[in-house]
C-alpha cells in the first residue's frame, strides 16, 4: 500500500473551504433538479458556480472524464455523464462533484429526488443517507477501515438492500484518490488502523436489488445489472480523536 498522508490542522482547515464549495453545490444542485432540466444544463451551472467560489472543477478530464459533475439516474450507481436527457417526474439522481480549492480537494455526492418519487425509491435514498451516518459513528481514532464497511453493510443489509463492492470510498487531499481504500463492506476489527489527521472519503453506494453491477460502453457509468434503481451519498471527513469532522457539510448541521 502506498503511503497515507496525514493532514495538519491547517490543511484541514484548507480542505474544509473546498469542501464548502462542495456543499454549496449540491445545495445549488437541489434546487434545480426538477423534471424538464437536462443533466447537461445541471452541469453547466455547477461547473459556474464553482470557478464563481475561486475553484476548479476536479472531475473535468480528471483520467479522461469529460465533465465537471457525475449525473447518475435511477439505476446508474455513479460515473454517469451529463447530456441532454431530460430529468422525468419519479426518476432519482445522484450528482457527484470535486473542487479543488488552493490546492486541497473536496469530494461529496447526494441522490435527489426529481418530483414525486415512489415510496420505494424514498426509502432507499434514506437508507443510503442513514449508512453514512452508521459509518461515521465509528470513523474514530483507532477504529479500523473494516469497522466502517462492516457499519454501512449491516445497515443497508438488514434494510433489504444489496452494497456495491467493485467501488469503494478513498483517502482524499491534495489529491482527489489517495490511499486508503474505504470499502462499503467489510469485517469489523480488521484493517487499517484510523488516526487523527487521516481525511477519507466515505460513500455508500447502495442497490435496491442485487449489488451486481456493469459498465456501459461509454466506459465510465456503471449501473445495476439487474436494472433496479441505486443511490449514493458521500462526505469528505477528517478523523479527530473521537470525534469526526465532515468537511463537505457546515459545521452547525453536524
Amino acid at each position: 500500500m502506498s503511503m497515507i498522508t496525514l493532514k495538519t490542522p491547517k490543511e484541514v482547515e484548507k480542505m474544509q473551504k473546498a469542501g464548502r464549495i462542495v456543499y454549496d453545490t449540491l445545495c445549488l444542485m437541489r434546487d434545480h433538479v426538477r423534471p424538464g432540466i437536462t443533466t447537461m444544463e445541471l452541469n453547466r451551472l455547477a461547473d459556474s458556480f464553482i470557478r464563481k467560489c475561486g475553484a476548479t472543477p476536479t472531475f473535468l478530464h480528471y483520467n479522461g472524464y469529460p465533465y465537471s459533475i457525475c449525473t447518475s439516474v435511477n439505476d446508474a450507481i455513479v460515473h454517469g455523464f451529463p447530456s441532454r436527457y431530460r430529468l422525468k417526474e419519479g426518476d432519482i439522481v445522484s450528482i457527484d462533484i470535486g473542487a479543488c480549492k488552493d490546492g486541497y480537494q473536496g469530494d461529496a455526492a447526494r441522490t435527489f429526488a426529481v418530483g414525486q418519487i415512489t415510496p420505494e425509491a424514498q426509502r432507499l435514498m434514506d437508507v443510503t443517507k442513514q449508512c453514512f451516518f452508521e459509518a461515521l459513528k465509528v470513523a474514530k481514532e483507532n477504529m479500523r477501515i473494516g469497522d466502517i464497511g462492516a457499519a454501512v453493510s449491516q445497515y443497508a443489509e438488514s434494510n433489504g438492500y444489496s452494497v456495491v463492492r467493485e467501488l469503494v470510498g478513498h483517502g482524499i487531499g491534495k489529491n482527489m484518490h489517495e490511499p486508503p481504500d474505504v470499502p462499503n463492506y467489510g469485517t469489523a476489527g480488521r484493517g487499517l488502523r484510523l488516526v487523527t489527521g487521516m481525511c477519507i472519503a466515505i460513500e455508500p453506494m447502495i442497490n435496491q436489488g442485487a449489488r451486481q453491477v456493469r459498465q456501459l460502453s461509454d466506459g465510465w457509468t456503471v449501473v445495476t445489472a439487474d436494472g433496479k434503481l441505486s443511490a449514493h451519498y458521500e462526505n469528505t471527513i477528517a478523523i479527530i480523536g473521537d470525534t469526526p469532522k465532515i468537511l463537505t457539510m457546515p459545521e452547525d448541521l453536524q
